[in-house]
């Protein structure tokens, strides 16, 4: 069912290309967050009753739901946040069904154990669902991360209430009436659209038993505060400063690829970007030189045109944001190689568009290399060996990511366990799947997602003990 917000309160939701406005949205307030809970609360037993078989075959159908209207779906995500359509089609859709598909066969799964005791007691373990959940995504990824976290959610029969990030609601509604169709009983999935007072109001709420968010590191700290009252569930993936360590002896093939897609794919809007790229002093020149050459070429222009190879940021302020820092590196003494500034794209003067940029001469005192940039841009920082490498890596209060490229496998195995991240790419960058888990030190954040230890994330364990006599 879809309602107007309580006190009628609307918001814009735009094409960052074009500036045309896409859906006005029901900004919902703590009265609709409370009737979205309350729907939740009283759904979600019958939810977590439900034999798990048919909880999984639920699932299974939302998943070839999703894969049905792949299409629609890819289309409205590049629409909403100006990403490549081509990207959109074949990287966000097949991973969000692989996502469904996975965690689908979950329900059946969840086990608990036996234990020693003492004589005469029988102890054993279950795993039960913590109840209502909520969920609140980002922007750059914005139904595959909603996917990460309502899919074993779901499976672990919880009820969720998703708040997607006000500039990109789009694919979670069209989720919450897809999973309606699948046969997701009312109030198990609740959609709420509005701004950061809306994502208060579900952090502070005590009928929420657990909240996973992910976006910046500023805005975790602040659920973390809100939630400190209820003492819920919170999983946190925060932000990154992930170093991408190139060594003298590494395919330069690979770390140019690998270069690129850590930092240029999705406008550089990704969570896990290299944006510092950590060079041995004999690979920094040919690296360079090449991917500027490539850097250079990228094409700029709407999500949706089949020729564009990279769109614009997803609002006017996070493009200043960005701009101010590409300011600041070259203030404190960065040398611009490629781009640097903003964007004209002849067919989109409205939208949020700023050139890739490459910067070298840099260090990591330099605010470009303490910030993360969320946007089309990697610094290059040259060092002397690969001991030097890592502790650059790892001079940052963020460990989301990281990735070494070398031929020498021990090597890389050495320098992959000293990196503090919680996830490190070895000779490739980027790519995640739904088996393996993924998650953040430091300020970027707690808990895991994705893979098998992300059910532990929506389940609670209890201990049961039977006497049985001796």
């Amino acid at each position: 069912m879809v309602r107007s917000a309580t006190e009628g309160a609307t918001f814009a939701d735009e094409d960052p290309a074009t500036g045309e406005t896409l859906a006005v949205c029901a900004l919902a307030t703590r009265e609709d967050v409370d009737a979205a809970v309350a729907a939740a609360r009283a759904a979600q037993p019958a939810w977590a009753a439900l034999d798990p078989a048919k909880r999984a075959r639920i699932l299974h159908r939302l998943a070839r739901l999703l894969e049905e209207h792949a299409d629609e779906l890819a289309e409205t995500e590049s629409r909403d946040v100006g990403k490549p359509i081509s990207e959109a089609s074949t990287r966000d859709l097949p991973f969000t069904i692989g996502t469904w598909e996975y965690y689908a066969g979950w329900p059946t799964k969840i086990l608990g154990t036996t234990n020693p005791a003492t004589p005469g007691v029988f102890t054993a373990t279950i795993r039960e669902p913590l109840g209502v959940c909520a969920v609140v995504t980002p922007w750059n990824f914005p139904l595959t991360i909603a996917s990460w976290k309502i899919a074993p959610a779901l499976a672990c029969g919880n009820a969720v209430v998703h708040k997607p990030a006000p500039e990109a609601p789009l694919t979670a509604l069209r989720l919450a009436e897809l999973a309606l169709e699948a046969g997701v009983p009312p109030g198990v999935l609740t959609v709420v659209t509005g701004d950061a007072g809306t994502g208060a109001a579900l952090a502070e709420h005590p009928d929420v038993d657990a909240l996973s968010f992910t976006g910046s590191t500023a805005a975790g700290q602040a659920i973390q505060r809100a939630a400190a009252s209820s003492m819920k569930r919170l999983t946190l993936e925060l932000g990154g400063k992930s170093a991408n360590i190139v060594l003298a002896d590494a395919d330069m093939g690979a770390a140019l690829r690998g270069a690129i897609s850590s930092t240029f794919r999705n406008q550089g809007e990704i969570c896990t970007a290299g944006a510092r790229l950590v060079v041995e002093r004999p690979a920094a020149g040919p690296l360079v030189e090449r991917l500027a050459e490539h850097v250079a070429g990228l094409r700029l222009g709407r999500g949706l045109d089949p020729e564009t190879q990279m769109g614009p940021l997803i609002t006017a302020g996070h493009r200043r944001r960005v701009l101010d820092l590409f300011d600041s590196a070259t203030a404190e003494g960065a040398e611009t190689v490629v781009g640097g500034g903003p964007a004209d794209v002849a067919d989109y003067p409205d939208g949020h568009f700023v050139e890739p940029t490459i910067f070298t001469g840099t260090h990591n005192a330099m605010r470009i290399n303490r910030e993360e940039i969320f946007g089309p841009a990697v610094a290059v920082i040259e060092v002397d060996s690969a001991e030097e490498a890592v502790d650059v890596a790892n001079d940052t209060p963020f460990g989301l990511a990281a990735g070494v490229f070398t031929r020498d496998g021990a090597r890389a195995h050495r320098i992959a366990r000293a990196l503090r991240a919680g996830t490190v790419w070895i000779n490739m960058y980027g790519g995640l799947d739904p088996y393996s888990t993924f998650s953040g030190r430091g300020l970027s954040g707690r808990g895991y997602e994705l893979g098998p230890e992300s059910i532990g994330e929506y389940t609670a364990v209890k201990t049961i003990k039977t006497a049985v006599g001796v």
